[in-house]
Formats: structure tokens, C-alpha cells, sequence
């Protein structure tokens, strides 16, 4: 008797145990669904840019002859008109002593003649060559005058010495490269923008989106917002893309010529499709959603991501606004499995996710 009792007891535990494991069974089963949503939103996209002085420019040489003075040092910060470079000018003021002793005697020459023609000793003629003569003395001297003042090599405008490539004594050829000059005081920030968001820039272009940031090489933004000001003329052909450019403030001297960051611009869209993030699982770079046909079953679709927000995807392409998808349990479900679900609409997931909509 006591045997018929032990072998019931187990029974039931066991017939208990099974049931439980049924009951959680049949509760893994029971997926949360959803489906995208249409909406008029934004987003912030990075751009990988090429960062540009406002003026950079090189300074070379005008005249040929050995370096004979360096006022300034690399990185040093100079003003317009400031004295950089002095090439030896002996024989340019040689020249200009020269071209002045021909100016004095033109000028004699043309008083003598002037006396003679009033007199009638001279036809009018030869007062008009001495005036001739007189006029290309002085332009000789002006052309001397010239040379020499090329032999002082002066800051166009305030800004940054670059590397020095020649030392003092070096023999300088005319139109030899002595530095390059970057007036950092703002600064441009070029990058590509493709056609899809070159449009909805163009179509949504408010002063709020023309309004970008820029996140440096160490991670950190800047410390001042810049603003797009010229797009380029044409797209590339081969990439499809178009060239902004934007205009950064500079105070410190942070940004030179040639660094690289990245610029954050916000990307306005309309009748956006967007989904949760956490609907969608990647393999291999690409993303996929299981999508629930009609008969319950589901099936893995690869879609294409135009644009991320916090916890949101807008899905460029592969998906339907009346598609239904799994949205919790997708690690756990197969590809051609049959589920249930409980529908939630896609305004109520999205009220629990961060969203920016307009």
C-alpha cells in the first residue's frame, strides 16, 4: 500500500513538473509585435570632414638671391605688413641708384632742351624726345624700385607661420616656397553630403538646420556652433554625393589648417519610416527584422538603415508601414517558425523610446 502511495506522489510531481514546463513553453512563445510608423521627423548625422583656414596661402619668392634675414619662427602669429623674410638686395639697390642718376640726368637733359626750344635752337621734336627720355628714366626707376621692394617679403594679412624649409643663407630661386601663412581666425569645415539628404536639407532648410557641430579628433565638440554656408555646384558622379562647407569660429587658435573631425548635421525628413532599434538584428554588416506573414509564420527580410536615432531606425528600404515584426524575442525566434504574438500599436512602442518628431 505504502508503495502504491510513494509511486502517486511521484507522479504527480512529475505530471506537475511537465505542466510547468508546457505553461513556460508555451509563455516563450508568445512574442510582442509591431510595425512601422510614418512620421515627420529628424535626426543628427556625422560627417567626416577636412578642416581649412579661411586663408592659407604660400609665400614664395619674387626675386632670386640669397636669404639673408628670418624675422619670424614656425607657428609664430603674425600681423598684416609684418616684415617676414629679406633676400641680400645689394645689387637691386645698385640697380635703383642706377635707374634715380638716369632720372637726374633726363630731368637736366629736358631743362637744357626746354631753354633751347624757346629759343627756336631746338625744333619741338627734340623737346618731346627729352620728355620721352625723362618718362622712361623715371620708369626704369620705378621697375628698380619694384625689384627691391621684393627682396622684403611681408605678411599679407594676420595669421600663423607654417614650417620654414629654408635657413638663413640658403640661395633662394625666384618663385621658391619660403612658407605658407594660415589666417586661423575661422575656420572651414568641408564635407559630402549624398543626394537623398542634400534634398531634404534643400527642402527643409531653416536656420536651425543650417546650424552644425564639430566633434574633434579626441572625441570632444567644439566649443561653438558653425554654420553651413555654400554647397558646391555639382555632385560627384562617381560617389554621388555633394560638398558642404561650413564656417567655424576659432577664438583660441584651437583648429589649424589640415586637421579632421567630424560635423554633426541634423537631417530633417518627411514621412519618415521608422522602427525600434531592438526589432532589428545585424549579420555579417547588415540588418534584418523578422517579419510575421499572414498564416503566423515569420521571415528573416534584410533592410537598409537611412538614419539612426536614440533607440530608432529609419529604414530606407525592405519594409512596408502595414508589415507586422517581432519586436521583443528576436534572438529567440527561427527563421519559418510559427508564433504568437500579441500586437502593440507602433505610436505606443514609440511613446516608451526616445523620439525626436515635428
Amino acid at each position: 500500500m505504502k508503495n502504491i502511495i510513494m509511486l502517486a506522489s511521484v507522479c504527480a510531481v512529475l505530471f506537475s513538473s511537465c505542466a510547468s514546463k508546457h505553461e513556460e513553453k508555451e509563455e516563450e512563445t508568445n512574442y510582442t509585435a509591431t510595425s512601422p510608423l510614418t512620421i515627420d521627423t529628424s535626426f543628427t548625422k556625422e560627417y567626416v570632414s577636412q578642416i581649412r583656414s579661411v586663408r592659407n596661402i604660400e609665400l614664395r619668392a619674387q626675386e632670386k638671391g640669397f636669404l639673408e634675414r628670418i624675422y619670424v619662427d614656425e607657428g609664430q602669429t603674425v600681423k598684416a605688413g609684418q616684415l617676414l623674410f629679406k633676400i641680400m638686395p645689394k645689387m637691386y639697390e645698385a640697380e635703383v641708384l642706377k635707374a634715380e642718376a638716369e632720372v637726374k640726368a633726363a630731368e637736366i637733359e629736358l631743362a637744357n632742351t626746354k631753354l633751347l626750344a624757346d629759343k627756336n635752337v631746338v625744333a619741338q621734336n627734340e623737346l618731346a624726345m627729352a620728355k620721352a627720355k625723362l618718362a622712361q628714366a623715371k620708369a626704369s626707376s620705378s621697375l628698380a624700385k619694384l625689384h627691391l621692394s621684393f627682396t622684403e617679403i611681408r605678411a599679407p594679412f594676420n595669421g600663423t607661420i607654417d614650417r620654414l624649409p629654408k635657413k638663413l643663407g640658403s640661395l633662394i630661386d625666384e618663385g621658391e616656397l619660403l612658407t605658407t601663412l594660415s589666417d586661423n581666425s575661422e575656420m572651414f569645415a568641408y564635407f559630402n553630403v549624398s543626394e537623398p539628404e542634400y534634398l531634404n536639407f534643400q527642402q527643409a532648410k531653416t536656420s536651425h538646420n543650417q546650424s552644425v557641430d564639430l566633434v574633434l579628433a579626441n572625441g570632444q565638440t567644439l566649443n561653438g556652433k558653425g554654420k553651413v554656408e555654400t554647397i558646391e555646384g555639382e555632385f560627384d558622379s562617381e560617389t554621388g554625393n555633394i560638398a558642404f562647407r561650413a564656417k567655424f569660429p576659432n577664438p583660441n587658435q584651437l583648429l589649424r589648417n589640415g586637421e579632421t573631425g567630424k560635423v554633426q548635421m541634423v537631417i530633417p525628413l518627411k514621412n519618415a519610416l521608422i522602427i525600434p532599434q531592438k526589432a532589428t538584428y545585424e549579420l555579417q554588416d547588415k540588418n534584418y527584422v523578422f517579419v510575421i506573414e499572414k498564416n503566423g509564420s515569420v521571415k528573416s527580410r534584410e533592410i537598409k538603415i537611412g538614419g539612426e536615432l536614440p533607440d530608432i531606425y529609419v529604414v530606407a528600404s525592405g519594409l512596408q508601414q502595414a508589415d507586422k515584426i517581432v519586436l521583443d524575442g528576436v534572438q529567440k525566434v527561427k527563421d519559418d517558425e510559427k508564433i504568437k504574438f500579441t500586437f502593440v500599436e507602433p505610436k505606443q512602442v514609440l511613446s516608451q523610446l526616445q523620439l525626436k518628431a515635428e
